[in-house]
């Protein structure tokens, strides 16, 4: 299970942290796995907005979000952090946190999704 956290109002510029939280045993479970946040505003398709690699921590971001946002993940907690910054309106959307294993194509493991709100 993939538990999202963090979502909110705020205002434009601001920052917020979304953390997604993993059930397993232990962090080794998750080293052959792509994580990323998903977002999906109201009347549009998903956007993958950043992944990392678990086991070697590689990143992607989406054109829109780089030098914005930052993932990372922390073993100890099996948990993964998207840190966004300078937010904007149009980031408005519910973000979900998911999960597939390498090679994958499609993400396989969903967490349920978090609210983000962005006012101008």
């Amino acid at each position: 299970q993939l538990q999202a956290s963090g979502g909110g109002l705020v205002q434009a510029g601001g920052s917020l942290r979304l953390s997604c939280a993993a059930s397993v045993a232990s962090a080794r479970g998750l080293s052959r796995y792509i994580m990323a946040w998903i977002r999906q505003a109201p009347g549009n398709e998903r956007e993958l907005v950043a992944t990392i690699g678990w086991d070697n921590g590689r990143t992607y971001y989406t054109d829109s979000m780089k030098g914005r946002a930052t993932i990372s993940r922390d073993n100890t907690k099996k948990t993964v952090y998207l840190q966004m910054n300078s937010l904007k309106p149009e980031d408005t959307a519910v973000y979900y946190c998911a999960a597939k294993p390498l090679g994958d194509a499609a993400y396989s493991w969903w967490g349920q999704g978090t609210q983000v709100t962005v006012s101008s």
